[in-house]
């Protein structure tokens, strides 16, 4: 519908160009997949010792642990983050300007920074604040911090979406400000950036394999020790990727129950959201603030 008015549609001859250079392109990659298959094949990465160890017990059952440390950071990262960057949301909207200002600075600062350089510092700075725990918590608190932001984002983009009529009705009811965040327009803006928030807490499982660095026993770190264990790295690192999707796609489509599940029940179309990691904000206006009383 869009290609017309970006460009003039293409005639014979340019759809004959396009069909040539897409045959050639899949010729191309097919070739390098080929000859790196060949590769690994003579090298003996097919060989049935190296996969023998995914048969036995012991290595199903130290995965398993792994994946359920993976799985207990980002489920208590991710809630910590819904909740700080629920709360981080709200005072960039808040109607006292000096609450906005820390907040969009806190939140700027927190995007900037990098998620591998904030989980090698965390466990330094609870060190020196005299708390000596265990690495899950520097991991988590890191994870929380950096996803918090961007989800900060989210949520206010999703308030921000709605009509600004029903702000100024409820306000006209004579509700205050926090009660027409809470009970009016947060319950709505969740809902509708319900895939932008699981895309994003999605994102934040996959971080949690930034816990090597800090000797956290998740599923990448124990992955490598039983690699080097069987010698054979590769195979690990195929089946923990594959671990990985799994986990991943079953989080995606128990998101779009979700969505498709309020949409019937509430009527609400959702919005999709594109590129979460770089989502500034969706405004109704061009960077509008929330007007004072």
């Amino acid at each position: 519908m869009t290609a017309p008015v970006i460009a003039d549609e293409l005639g014979p001859r340019g759809r004959r160009r396009v069909q040539l250079a897409t045959a050639v392109a899949v010729a191309v990659i097919a070739g390098l997949l080929a000859v790196a298959f060949m590769r690994l094949f003579t090298k003996g990465q097919f060989s049935a010792t190296r996969w023998k160890p995914f048969t036995e017990l012991d290595t199903i059952r130290a995965l398993w642990l792994a994946l359920v440390n993976t799985l207990k950071v980002a489920a208590v990262a991710g809630a910590l983050a819904a909740v700080f960057g629920g709360a981080l949301a709200l005072a960039r909207l808040s109607l006292t300007a000096p609450v906005r200002w820390v907040a969009t600075a806190l939140i700027e600062l927190l995007r900037a920074y990098p998620l591998l350089l904030l989980i090698f510092f965390m466990p330094k700075f609870l060190k020196l604040a005299g708390l000596d725990v265990e690495p899950f918590w520097p991991l988590a608190i890191a994870l929380m911090l950096y996803n918090g932001a961007i989800l900060a984002e989210i949520f206010r983009a999703g308030i921000l979406s709605l009509d600004r009529g029903q702000r100024e009705a409820s306000l006209s009811l004579g509700l205050s400000y926090w009660q027409t965040m809470g009970l009016v327009l947060v319950p709505q803006a969740v809902r509708r950036m319900l895939p932008a928030i699981v895309s994003q807490l999605i994102t934040l499982l996959k971080d949690t394999a930034l816990g090597t660095a800090i000797f956290y026993d998740e599923l990448l770190r124990r992955a490598d020790g039983l690699g080097n264990q069987f010698g054979n790295n590769l195979q690990m690192y195929v089946v923990v990727g594959m671990v990985y999707v799994a986990v991943n796609y079953a989080l995606s489509r128990v998101a779009r129950r979700l969505e498709v599940r309020q949409r019937r029940r509430f009527g609400a179309a959702g919005i999709a959201v594109a590129g979460v990691e770089d989502l500034t904000a969706v405004e109704a206006g061009a960077d509008a603030e929330v007007p004072a009383r």
